[in-house]
């Protein structure tokens, strides 16, 4: 039986930073919930080293077809990475309670 390969995740400053964002926000309401979403999404981010191909492709007007995929957590974040050979490439966490509009214009 032939073994799934592995593939290294690299999360972007840029989504690092989107998620200080997030848990900070949502620390202000709640540290419970924040630790919680936090890890939720850090677990989501690191379980993309197997099988990230698991997740569709992004279909938005203005991104060209097959560059991200989509993986939402928790229906609120939506995470958006790009499989380069044996690496993924995490370039956006987002919020979906806010506008996101500008990701896809």
């Amino acid at each position: 039986m032939e073994k799934n390969p592995q593939y290294k995740v690299i999360v972007s400053y840029r989504a690092r930073q989107m998620l200080a964002s997030h848990v900070r926000f949502l620390a202000q309401e709640s540290p419970t919930a924040a630790r919680k979403i936090k890890n939720d999404l850090m677990d989501a981010i690191r379980s993309l080293h197997q099988m990230p191909e698991r997740f569709p492709f992004l279909e938005a007007e203005f991104i060209p077809p097959n560059k991200y995929h989509k993986m939402f957590i928790e229906k609120w974040y939506l995470i958006l990475y790009q499989i380069k050979d044996h690496a993924v490439y995490v370039d956006y966490i987002v919020d979906c309670s806010q506008d996101y509009g500008w990701l896809v214009k």
